[in-house]
């Protein structure tokens, strides 16, 4: 059995990779925007250990939520699921790109990660170009997402690192006519964060419907992802933990 947290996790894929974990027989804790929507995840998710609230579009929430985090004790498997699509640049930013990054470097280190992208990832900027101006697409955001996971299998060689594609499905956020496969939407999230399959157990890879795919290749480059390290402790104030 596994403890595993997973953000944005009141609805959508987060949601429903809580469900098939907790009917796995794990321990899962979610986390939801605020109280009102903590409640309704707990209903919806039944069996679950617990929820943790914060904004994630606030730094210090976000920062604070690292702090509720560690008080629970060290976890298997930190899922980083929570996105906003189309909304500002700004909220983007903070949600998609910093939150993550500051919830890696604050919560204790677990045994996996598993960060959610996208297939728009491949038209970021890896230039970060907009990152000094907190004004991203995003496509930019998941591309920080992939820079983000493979900088972490860098530098933490005993934790599996890995990023997930779900791809368009319909979801709030996909919305009712994507045509992607849901079940292997949420499945892969849950396949990398608790089983024990070789193919699982690896490190810095971007994977759709459990199999290892094509990403945008600076995102390995050392120089790319330290200038992404460097601006995003620029911005939080939080450094990546060697």
């Amino acid at each position: 059995m596994a403890r595993i947290f997973i953000t944005g996790s009141a609805d959508g894929l987060g949601q429903m990779a809580a469900k098939m974990l907790v009917n796995q027989g794990h321990q899962v804790v979610l986390h939801a925007r605020n109280q009102k929507r903590g409640e309704e995840a707990l209903k919806k998710v039944p069996g679950a250990e617990n929820v943790l609230t914060a904004d994630l579009s606030d730094m210090e929430e976000t920062k604070q939520l690292a702090e509720k985090v560690n008080v629970l004790g060290r976890f298997d498997t930190i899922i980083h699921n929570a996105g906003v699509y189309q909304v500002s640049g700004d909220l983007i930013f903070a949600v998609n790109t910093l939150a993550p990054y500051i919830l890696t470097c604050l919560i204790q280190k677990p045994k996996r990660l598993v960060y959610l992208s996208s297939g728009m990832h491949l038209s970021g900027d890896y230039g970060l170009k907009n990152m000094e101006s907190g004004r991203v697409s995003y496509s930019d955001s998941k591309l920080h997402g992939v820079i983000l996971c493979m900088a972490t299998a860098r530098k933490w060689s005993d934790v599996y690192s890995n990023a997930v594609d779900p791809g368009w499905v319909p979801t709030k956020m996909g919305g009712p006519g994507a045509p992607g496969n849901l079940q292997k939407g949420f499945e892969t999230q849950v396949w990398l964060a608790v089983n024990n399959d070789e193919e699982a157990k690896v490190s810095g890879c971007y994977f759709y419907h459990k199999k290892q795919k094509y990403h945008v290749p600076e995102a390995t480059n050392v120089q790319v992802q330290e200038q992404f390290l460097n601006l995003c402790k620029k911005i939080t104030g939080v450094g990546f933990p060697e």
